[in-house]
């Protein structure tokens, strides 16, 4: 079978595994709240959400760690991970492991979404079908693109802004080959989720109210404020993920981070799993959702109360998602992003309105702030304009969509450059950006680069000891190092020569003869930093230590070598 035409063979099995995936794991989730929360009374606080969301998180645990054993990253950012450092391989486990582990956590309350694992978990099975097929870096990293859409496309209901989305985070590097495999996938993936979870729109919308010039400044205005917020979302998320990481054992994460979020959930019920009922209310301008089944109920009439309870909940959501991810919850960004965006144009026009500035239609700016948010936090402005009116079928309102998404975005992208899913990925240097040369250096590793056909010269040798050595080497640079890998310095045999056949000098230790060289290369250096080392030291070959131990040495020319080679590969069609 030609190249071609098996790409579009996997990608409609990719497209109909995507949304078998979308499917389960929507129905499992819906089912088991129902069965955790559905006989609670709108009227009243419930304590049983200040205690659901430990639980989910502590059961999410004892999964991961005891029953799996493997580590269950965040899911776009695994994906990522993948394309830049695993050659685009997922682990096996993925093919089910964030299924179970993402519906233990939000069921039970765990402020997150399931985009990221349905994402991950389609991802990982297009990658390990890959791998079986023996396909190549270029066609892998394009199979984990067709993945995406698919579970975007199911999950959302949404095959254009899945594509959009596949080409805006994922596919770096798309070629004209992947693009109807791509579109393929989406179509698949929702059709299938057509099928089985029907046709309506996630969330249902009606423009009663037309895009009025007149509100263009406040639209503005809007932009601003969403931009802010995303701001403090990715701010929020990593000093979160700091102050967790501060913490030793998971026993203590679970403790703290399931008691705040319980407390908080328990305050504000809203904050309990997506949201998606709550983001329906604030799509028909109704405010009233701030006050069910919580303690506030006896003052739902108070507008003054609802706006402080809906500042409050737009700021605690952030910090519940993001206590969530650090407890041990497994989840994705994406719903908790929508949640917000609907929150803050919501809470931008009800302000205004009750402080008698204007008269705004509240429905769709809450409508207009969930592409504001997503614009800026995931860093996809594009993803956020087709995803928001795809969703909720708001198209008249593409102007002020468009609007918002892209004030934000340019706002957020200057205060805060990295988005939420590649902040913590390119602070370790494991993040492949648009831009070739940085994804090509990203892409190689130090281990993959060492040369250990060096000979090792012990620190209690001589130069009599050194010359014999030389005597059975073909390279002219020599490490000291002891039995137990200990590096000491080098001896370069230029330096040496003029001494080499004086045998009255033969006791010399080798001691006096090394030198430490003033660059050397750590294990986990990313190659921009390797490569910059070898830019100021001026030298051909590097050592590498690994923990202060000695492991071998990187060449420039080995390092240009594989460069050539994966820029290569990563070029071809």
């Amino acid at each position: 079978m030609a190249p071609n035409q098996l790409m579009i063979l996997l990608s409609i099995i990719i497209g109909l595994l995507g949304g078998m995936v979308a499917v389960i794991m929507k129905n499992v989730v819906y089912y088991l709240r129902q069965l955790l929360t559905g006989g609670f009374s709108i009227d009243y606080s419930n304590i049983q959400y200040a205690i659901y969301p430990a639980i989910g998180i502590l059961l999410t645990i004892i999964f991961v760690k005891y029953i799996l054993r493997h580590e269950v990253r965040d899911g776009i950012p695994n994906v990522l991970y993948a394309i830049s450092k695993q050659h685009g391989i997922i682990k096996k486990h993925n093919m089910f492991s964030s299924i179970i582990s993402s519906a233990l956590t939000v069921s039970f309350g765990g402020s997150v979404g399931l985009e990221g694992p349905t994402v991950v978990t389609g991802a990982a099975y297009g990658s390990n079908l890959a791998k079986m097929l023996g396909l190549n870096y270029k066609q892998v990293v394009s199979i984990l693109g067709f993945a995406s859409a698919a579970a975007m496309s199911a999950i959302f209901k949404a095959p254009i802004a899945a594509i959009v989305f596949a080409l805006e985070v994922i596919l770096f590097d798309m070629t004209m080959t992947a693009l109807v495999p791509l579109l393929l996938s989406s179509i698949v993936a929702a059709l299938t989720s057509y099928f089985f979870l029907g046709q309506d729109v996630l969330y249902p919308f009606e423009v009663k109210y037309h895009f009025d010039m007149n509100e263009t400044i406040y639209y503005i205005g809007l932009g601003i404020f969403s931009a802010l917020v995303s701001v403090y979302f990715i701010k929020t998320y990593v000093f979160t993920g700091k102050l967790f990481d501060r913490l030793k054992g998971w026993g203590w994460k679970l403790l703290i981070g399931g008691t705040a979020l319980g407390l908080l959930i328990f305050l504000f019920p809203s904050l309990y799993g997506e949201g998606y009922e709550d983001i329906n209310e604030a799509l028909r301008g109704n405010m009233s959702f701030v006050f069910h089944e919580s303690m506030f109920y006896g003052f739902r009439d108070n507008v003054a109360i609802g706006l402080v309870l809906l500042f409050g909940i737009l700021v605690l959501k952030v910090v519940a998602t993001s206590i969530t991810f650090r407890a041990g919850g497994v989840g994705g960004i994406f719903a908790p992003t929508l949640f917000i965006g609907a929150m803050t144009g919501l809470f931008f026009a009800q302000v205004l309105n009750h402080l008698g500035i204007t008269n705004l239609p509240v429905s769709n700016y809450a409508l207009v702030g969930m592409a504001g948010l997503l614009a800026g936090v995931v860093h996809a402005p594009l993803t956020a304009i087709f995803l928001i009116a795809e969703i909720t079928g708001g198209y008249e309102l593409f102007l002020p969509i468009m609007l918002v998404a892209t004030i934000s975005y340019g706002i957020t992208n200057l205060l805060s450059p990295k988005s939420i899913y590649t902040i913590q990925l390119a602070n370790r240097g494991e993040y492949i950006t648009h831009n070739k040369d940085q994804a090509v250096l990203t892409m190689m590793d130090v281990s993959g680069l060492v040369e250990h056909n060096f000979s090792i010269v012990p620190p209690n040798a001589t130069l009599g000891d050194l010359v014999k050595i030389i005597a059975d080497s073909t390279r002219n640079l020599y490490p000291v190092v002891d039995e137990e890998h200990n590096f000491y310095g080098l001896i370069f045999l230029d330096q040496i020569r003029h001494i080499m056949f004086k045998p009255k000098l033969y006791d010399t230790s080798v001691r006096d003869l090394m030198f430490m060289p003033s660059n050397v290369v750590n294990w986990n250096d990313d190659m921009e930093t390797v490569a910059s080392k070898f830019q100021k030291s001026g030298k051909y070959n590097l050592v590498v230590l690994k923990d202060g131990k000695y492991e071998g040495f990187v060449s420039r020319a080995n390092v240009f070598s594989k460069y050539r080679q994966l820029l290569k590969d990563f070029s071809e069609e």
